[in-house]
């Protein structure tokens, strides 16, 4: 079965899909940065899955409006051809980690992404985003309304929000998802059935949710591994590796010696003694996973409201793109984007390409490494959608249309 996807940012809901045996067509990314990612890992890099890729679409950052307007007419003749269209819009005008706002450019991309839908028509579409695109904003505009309208001409449209944890995600992450199924495959309340496969799935690679912080990065701490020059920037140091210690670790690790993506932050001793006194205080008030508290703020004299220390023992809050929001629960640091990657389920051997961080007016036209991790649909939680939908699309082929039924049936009583 076949995929296209849309707005695939660093690559996680697409390698998810190629784990589950699906086969990628082209993914469409605009970045620059986050491009580089994707291709690096799943175009041209020597990792175990890849596109197929069409030879009239370049390997190379296109957005979704140079696509439509550039390639329409090759788009028109795969209609037919594509099972699925996935991917989310850009989702930081509904975002409630920022300003939310409606007229944010990036918001009215997904009407493009339904003209890529008539184009395609493909058997299936999935959409993810933001939880706060189900708001209400000012003008009283509902994207996810619009969204769900739009789709129901041409398909039986369910939704749902969604805690990434339940997937094995060590994340307590939640989103709205969106699949338009065609009427012909008849599949009925998909994300009930979804969940009820749920344990069966992490059974069978060796999971049980809800996976903590702690079994899924802590084979990453620098007290257990030490330090070492970085090998990507310098100036920096990074965290060497020795071998995974959980479940979760070997899962994700599956016999990479050297992680990449392992740059560890350059806190001078006054933040290192800062962080230090901060998580010791978390931990004794019981306040970890959750925001300090304004007593701690001013004791330190921190404008920063979004600062949380790692719970070891739960799975983290929703990872975002400031390196900043998050402290290590017993290391005096915050996390490298390795540890941000392993909490959002991507395996070891894959690649982050571009800057680490960006800045200023730079943030709304750059991905950054930390961003890309932080925009990724979790890729084991794309394996079990992924997984789900093969088996779900299967058993609708081999069942007979409610006309060949029909056709069976009279049949049947003209024989006898």
């Amino acid at each position: 079965m076949v995929f296209v996807d849309a707005f695939a940012g660093c690559g996680g809901l697409s390698l998810g899909l190629l784990q589950a045996g699906w086969r990628g067509l082209f993914a469409i990314e605009h970045d620059d940065f986050a491009f580089a990612t994707l291709k690096a890992n799943l175009v041209e890099g020597k990792g175990p899955h890849k596109f197929a890729w069409p030879k009239w679409l370049p390997k190379e950052p296109i957005g979704i409006q140079s696509l439509l307007s550039k390639h329409g007419q090759a788009l028109e003749k795969l209609q037919g051809t594509v099972d699925l269209l996935v991917g989310g819009p850009p989702c930081q005008g509904f975002s409630s980690a920022g300003r939310r706002r409606h007229d944010d450019p990036r918001n009215k991309l997904f009407s493009s992404y339904l003209k890529l839908v008539k184009l395609l028509k493909p058997k299936v579409v999935l959409i993810e985003n933001v939880r706060g695109f189900t708001s209400d904003f000012e003008t009283g505009a509902n994207y996810a309304s619009k969204l769900r309208t739009a789709l129901a001409v041409d398909y039986d449209v369910h939704d749902a929000l969604l805690d990434l944890s339940a997937f094995g995600v060590p994340q307590r992450r939640t989103r709205y998802f969106v699949l338009a199924t065609s009427r012909a495959l008849g599949i009925k309340e998909p994300f009930e059935q979804l969940k009820q496969e749920l344990p069966s799935f992490l059974r069978s690679i060796g999971l049980q949710a809800p996976i903590s912080s702690k079994s899924a990065i802590s084979d990453l701490e620098t007290a257990r591994n030490g330090t070492q020059d970085s090998r990507d920037t310098a100036g920096f140091i990074e965290t060497k590796y020795k071998a995974p210690l959980t479940k979760y670790q070997k899962l994700m690790n599956a016999g990479v010696a050297h992680p990449t993506d392992l740059r560890l932050a350059r806190h001078n001793d006054d933040i290192t003694d800062r962080f230090r006194q901060i998580i010791e205080l978390s931990h004794a008030e019981g306040r970890l996973n959750t925001s300090i508290t304004d007593e701690v703020r001013a004791k330190f004299g921190l404008k920063k409201r979004a600062l949380r220390v790692l719970d070891p023992d739960m799975p983290s809050p929703t990872i975002t793109s400031m390196p900043d929001d998050l402290l290590h629960y017993s290391e005096p640091r915050t996390l490298t984007v390795r540890e941000n990657a392993r909490l959002q389920s991507f395996p070891d051997w894959f690649e982050f390409k571009g800057k680490y961080t960006t800045g200023g007016q730079l943030r709304r036209r750059e991905v950054p490494r930390f961003t890309q991790v932080a925009n990724a649909v979790p890729p084991l939680v794309a394996r079990t959608i992924g997984e789900f939908l093969m088996k779900a699309m299967t058993a609708a082929k081999r069942k007979p249309s409610a006309a060949k039924r029909l056709q069976q049936a009279a049949e049947f009583r003209a024989h006898i």
